[in-house]
């Protein structure tokens, strides 16, 4: 294998991992935020041990997340120099305010948080969980407003063989960050609800002990309106994101919709396919009329270039290359991303019709909690399949349109190393996800600390978004 496939890989690998962790903890942080505030609000105990126990995952996930983002930082370094050296006044900026004052902000608060149950009162605790959550999703947006401009470059001027920042405020205002960022939390919101909804379920698969089953059902139905919220956030702002490409990158949008042609006036969507990549054409697909256009432009009428046109037009702006991305790993991670995405929002409605307080058949159904505990694992797949499709379709650009791959890589980097670093992140990776998993599946097998008695019967149809969740008991 070439140093550029080598150092791809590992970028890959490494993102892949570290973005596991990003939106879970993210998402956990803001499903915590909520039970905490549900208790200062209720004064209803029963909340506050919801947000201690879901707590003890959400610094599993964050522990993990700040290991692994190290990580990355070091691998850009090694293999990436050329293209820091390319993008380092524009990316210096907003990275460090990440550092200097959102991770800076979240870590305090943090462990204000951790250490100071019980010191101080209620209403001051739950702000510490709420700072860090704010914090958190500052972090993320600083990290989102360099990678947007990769996206869709602005406020630079090129010197001396570099991108210079000209003008800060027009990193902010690119709306690639907002369609990204908005994308993004949605996404991490639709993961805390369903990863706590999911566990919750594997509980109650397991667990016999009427206190148990009562805490682990109240966890599920908050998880599955946090899930239903942030599916729906992720609707909106995925159909605004990709409606942005048809323009700002044409090729990516026609690669994810496997069209090489173009399709005509109105174009349909092709449900399923398979591309031969080497001829640049699409060897079978099942098409369904209108739809293309409808989703493109909300109007049963419109056409878009196919990925044939989309490159002699990019050749004739740049020169001769090949700028056809893999088309087949696009097709398909877009439709992983989006059917996993709707999935969850099914999911989250099914599940809050089932489990409503005149029929709550779905806490004693095995069946049903076996699928709802799978769908633990469907917002990792769909994260990683959304992180695929970003990158992916903006080959063979770092930055799109100034900066390819290729001229990236660092000069200097040997394939050996490259090899040798690779299989030594795996084997770190690897080890890391052993003990996550571990350590989850501890903490959730010890359960929470229950603290005075609760009525099964009546807890188990009680919604935390009732009345009784806003007025005092």
């Amino acid at each position: 294998m070439d140093i550029v496939t080598l150092a791809r890989f590992q970028f890959a690998m490494t993102t892949v991992f570290h973005f596991f962790f990003v939106p879970f903890s993210i998402g956990m942080g803001l499903v915590v935020a909520i039970m905490e505030t549900l208790y200062v609000k209720t004064k209803n105990e029963k909340y506050r041990q919801l947000a201690k126990f879901w707590g003890n995952i959400f610094l599993l996930s964050f522990a993990v997340g700040v290991v692994t983002g190290i990580i990355q930082e070091f691998q850009f370094g090694m293999n990436w120099s050329d293209y820091s050296r390319f993008v380092g006044d524009i990316f210096g900026a907003p990275l460090a305010v990440e550092a200097l004052l959102a991770f800076f902000m979240e870590s305090t608060f943090l462990g204000l948080w951790i250490f100071t149950w019980d010191r101080v009162k209620p209403l001051t605790h739950v702000i510490f969980m709420w700072l860090v959550t704010i914090a958190s999703i500052l972090s993320a947006f600083w990290i989102l407003t360099a990678n947007s401009f990769m996206q869709h470059p602005v406020g630079y001027a090129l010197r001396n063989g570099r991108a210079e920042m000209t003008d800060f405020s027009a990193l902010l205002t690119n709306h690639q960050v907002w369609y990204e960022f908005s994308h993004v939390i949605a996404a991490a919101i639709t993961m805390g609800g369903m990863i706590a909804a999911g566990l919750a379920a594997f509980q109650l698969i397991k667990r016999k002990d009427p206190l148990m089953r009562a805490f682990f059902k109240k966890s599920m139905r908050v998880g599955l309106v946090i899930t239903l919220l942030g599916s729906l956030a992720v609707l909106t702002a995925g159909d605004l994101q990709m409606k942005a490409l048809i323009e700002e990158q044409p090729m990516k949008f026609a690669a994810m919709e496997g069209t090489y042609e173009d399709t005509g006036d109105p174009a349909a969507w092709t449900l399923i396919a398979w591309a031969n990549e080497k001829e640049h054409s699409q060897v079978f697909g099942i098409k369904v009329p209108y739809v293309l256009s409808i989703l493109s432009y909300g109007k049963p009428s419109g056409s878009i270039k196919g990925m044939n046109t989309v490159n002699q037009e990019l050749i004739e702006e740049h020169g001769f290359k090949n700028y056809y991305p893999p088309v087949n790993t696009l097709f398909w991670s877009f439709r992983i991303m989006a059917g996993f995405g709707m999935l969850m929002l099914f999911v989250a409605v099914a599940g809050l019709f089932l489990t409503r307080k005149k029929n709550p058949i779905l806490y004693e159904k095995k069946w049903m909690l076996w699928i709802l505990g799978l769908c633990t694992f469907a917002p990792f797949l769909a994260n990683t399949a959304g992180w695929l499709v970003t990158e992916l379709g903006r080959y063979p650009w770092t930055v799109y349109g100034l900066f390819t791959i290729k001229d990236s890589v660092s000069p200097n980097v040997s394939a050996t190393s490259l090899l040798i670093s690779n299989i030594v992140y795996f084997l770190l990776f690897s080890g890391l996800a052993i003990t996550m998993i571990y350590l989850v599946k501890r903490e959730l097998n010890k359960g929470p600390e229950i603290e005075g008695t609760i009525d099964p019967d009546q807890d188990s149809s009680i919604d935390p978004f009732d009345k009784g969740a806003f007025t005092n008991e």
